[in-house]
């Protein structure tokens, strides 16, 4: 085969979603966000994760019962999705690095290389009209608390594919 007749490849654009624990939030926004991206044909374009700062507590298991149950409600599929800590390669492997709160945020700019602190945001950036900036942590909550992160995970996930839509998200949001 000649090199003109090759298919063309598609660079992926990699987004990691963090949180604490990596068993809510941000396996929330990740499944949201692919379940978006799939429906708007971008699915192959990105490449999705999570990942948690604390994440070594829940590591290897499977999201809250509670976020996949209230997920699953509207279409959702968290079951294949495992826990797990960011890691120092995340800084370079990932394009943009979404914190679901200030705390996490500030948690991976301690452990960020200097080079690589652009790629790092929150993720209700993305979350137009939103009214806050962080996606609250519904773990010691009711089923509401989960309902409410899976509201805030789509409206971010909206706005963020439309970023992409445009151009790779940058750090300006």
């Amino acid at each position: 085969m000649s090199l003109t007749n090759r298919p063309a490849v598609v660079p992926r654009y990699r987004i990691l979603f963090v949180c604490m624990g990596n068993i809510c939030r941000s396996p929330m926004a990740e499944a949201v966000t692919r379940a978006m991206a799939q429906r708007e044909g971008l699915a192959t374009m990105l490449e999705l994760d999570s990942a948690g700062t604390h994440g070594h507590y829940h590591a290897g298991e499977a999201p809250d019962a509670r976020a996949r149950r209230i997920a699953a409600t509207r279409g959702y599929d968290l079951s294949r999705l495992r826990a797990r800590s960011v890691v120092a390669a995340d800084f370079e492997r990932f394009d943009r690095i979404l914190a679901m709160d200030e705390e996490n945020l500030s948690g991976l700019q301690r452990i960020c290389p200097e080079a690589s602190r652009f790629k790092l945001g929150l993720f209700l950036d993305y979350a137009d009209g939103a009214g806050i900036a962080e996606v609250p942590d519904p773990y010691y909550g009711a089923d509401a608390g989960f309902e409410r992160v899976l509201d805030l995970c789509e409206q971010a996930a909206e706005g963020l594919l439309a970023a992409y839509r445009r151009g790779p998200p940058s750090a300006s949001a």
